[in-house]
């Protein structure tokens, strides 16, 4: 079935035969209603790059699948992000330490640039940063906030990762 056929309800408007100098040349039309109930036809060509582009960015050929639960761990992360980070670390910056902030070459900088490495600063904490984890020692380290389960932290260390390797886009608050 042809684009314009499917857009226009199934009804197939595009082959319209005109004669012309005694030839039959086939040509295609789209229907468009004016005022007084005429139906006229513009030439598909016009529309026809339009219409494929926002297919071909619409289509699960031009953007990878994400699966349902990827989204739920994405939210998650923001999420944790929000109530836990988001105070020190807004946009991935950070308010404390500038030179300690959530964005690539900082992270690289410090060698905190995989999900792992994330993960033992989040639980343990590094300088400034306090531990987040249940068994962070010593006191003094961790904060005095709630404390995240080990899932949680992994899931926030995926979170940031995945900003990072955007250059955190903006978050919905």
């Amino acid at each position: 079935m042809e684009l314009t056929g499917m857009i226009s309800c199934c009804i197939d408007y595009t082959r319209i035969l005109s004669t012309k100098d005694n030839v039959k040349k086939e040509e295609n039309y789209i229907p468009r209603k004016v005022k007084n109930g005429e139906v006229k036809f513009y030439k598909l060509k016009r529309l026809a790059p339009p219409i494929v582009a926002a297919l071909l960015a619409l289509s699960p050929i031009s953007s990878p699948q994400v699966s349902s639960a990827q989204t739920l761990e994405i939210q998650r992360g923001a999420t944790l992000f929000q109530q836990s980070c988001i105070g020190c670390h807004d946009a991935g910056g950070n308010v404390i330490q500038p030179g300690a902030t959530l964005f690539t070459k900082d992270l690289q900088r410090n060698g905190v640039d995989t999900e792992e490495a994330i993960y033992r600063v989040t639980y343990y904490g590094k300088g400034r940063m306090p531990g987040f984890g249940k068994e962070c020692k010593p006191r003094g380290q961790c904060t005095f906030g709630a404390r995240l389960e080990d899932q949680d932290i992994k899931v926030l260390a995926q979170f940031v990762k995945s900003q990072a390797d955007q250059g955190w886009p903006t978050i919905q608050k």
